[in-house]
């Protein structure tokens, strides 16, 4: 991680009551909320929301855009990697390099499990392919996969808990420690 926890405790401090009900009401919205409606919504002054949100927005949010593969035909495909040899970094730089690949992510948890990638496949054979592809890779013990067929719902943040008022900064804290399991 770029940020430690103290340079990240501090920029939550210095988020405002007002910054942290903004903040809310733009990632609720997925930014669709107007500047004159977060004006209203909030009795503040409008220079004052829009000297705001363009700090908020460039400081703490993420925007994009993307196309959704699953609409021209695609299957969503999630592969669920298997490694050995401290070779688990250099696999995932490997996938990241492939145009079929989307992302990929360190996990922890399942004790087989080291990566998950995620890739859209046009048909079976392409996916037979791909994973031919994978399993072939120096450090890949085991591939296996799933395909993602109907997607239940998106929460608009995963990350509501820190706009919330009522938790405090050691709260926050404790929640930027690393935990450690003993076996």
């Amino acid at each position: 991680m770029s940020t430690d926890a103290p340079e990240r405790m501090n920029m939550y401090s210095q988020l405002s009551q007002l910054d942290r009900k903004m903040l809310k009401l733009l990632v609720d919205s997925e930014g669709a909320v107007t500047t004159h409606e977060l004006s209203q919504q909030l009795g503040v002054p409008l220079s004052t929301v829009q000297r705001r949100r363009k700090r908020l927005e460039e400081a703490y949010l993420v925007k994009n855009y993307s196309l959704d593969p699953t609409k021209f035909g695609y299957m969503r495909i999630d592969l669920l990697i298997y490694t050995e040899g401290g070779t688990t970094i250099d696999i995932a730089k490997e996938l990241l390099k492939r145009e079929d690949g989307t992302s990929v992510s360190r996990t922890i948890g399942e004790q087989n499990i080291d990566l998950r990638g995620e890739a859209f496949v046009k048909d079976n054979g392409v996916l037979l392919d791909l994973l031919e592809q994978d399993r072939a890779m120096k450090g890949v013990r085991d591939v296996v996969w799933v395909e993602v067929i109907e997607t239940m719902g998106r929460k608009s943040s995963s990350n509501q808990y820190l706009l919330a008022p009522q938790i405090s900064v050691q709260t926050i804290e404790a929640l930027s420690q690393p935990l450690i399991y003993q076996y």
